[in-house]
């Protein structure tokens, strides 16, 4: 099973390194970085790992993705996504893998709620969203959620036609969504969680925190 990982990254100069060194090494992985329009040297530590690196200026976390998933290897069998600020745990790897390699899973998503969330790693605001997206999600498909966590894998085969098109924050709602629409299954593993590197695009300001539930409500209410 060949693995490509996708890594958005926005100004994670002092993060992203240590999240590269601390992907397995087995199995051997496609890394793409993707710089979403940094002002630091994200894209400069990102080609001193010898990973594959674009620049995308046009800023979004689902137009990062896209511009990720442009680049991985044509025969990967599964795509993961991963931010490069060093919240999530590179470790967890094969945990996220195994579903899919054991034939049970087309989508796996890492969950906080159910794993190890490191004391201040999740915002009282971000608790409060992620819980009333995935309310709404239960009460629209019947299926319950405890998170919408970014650290996610998926059988590129189910992922192409999905044909997601979010460009912001929506970008892992929509997946969910349109996975549950296509009766792909959906499974979650615990994953660990820890305080991200530097301030954080979403929570550190009330604006991004405003953005962000904005994109993933609305994205909720359009699949209603």
């Amino acid at each position: 099973m060949k693995v490509s990982v996708v890594i958005p990254a926005y100004n994670e100069e002092q993060a992203l390194p240590q999240v590269l060194r601390e992907l397995p090494r087995r199995p051997p992985l496609d890394v793409v970085v993707v710089d979403n329009g940094s002002t630091d040297r994200t894209f400069v530590v990102a080609q001193a790992a010898r990973v594959k690196v674009a620049f995308e200026p046009r800023r979004g976390y689902g137009q990062a993705c896209q511009t990720g998933l442009h680049m991985v290897d044509q025969d990967s069998d599964v795509i993961v996504f991963l931010d490069g600020d060093h919240s999530d745990f590179p470790e967890d790897l094969p945990a996220l893998l195994a579903p899919i390699e054991r034939g049970e899973a087309d989508l796996v998503i890492g969950s906080r709620m159910m794993g190890q969330a490191q004391p201040g790693s999740l915002a009282p605001q971000q608790r409060f969203g992620n819980w009333l997206a995935c309310r709404l999600i239960a009460l629209r498909f019947g299926r319950r959620f405890s998170d919408l966590g970014p650290f996610r894998a998926i059988r590129r085969s189910a992922l192409e036609p999905l044909a997601l098109r979010d460009r912001g924050f929506g970008w892992n709602v929509e997946m969910q969504l349109k996975a549950l629409k296509a009766r792909l299954r959906i499974v979650e593993v615990p994953v660990r969680y820890r305080p991200r590197v530097g301030q954080s695009k979403i929570s550190g300001t009330m604006l991004g925190s405003v953005r962000a539930a904005l994109g993933i409500l609305g994205m909720v209410a359009r699949h209603w």
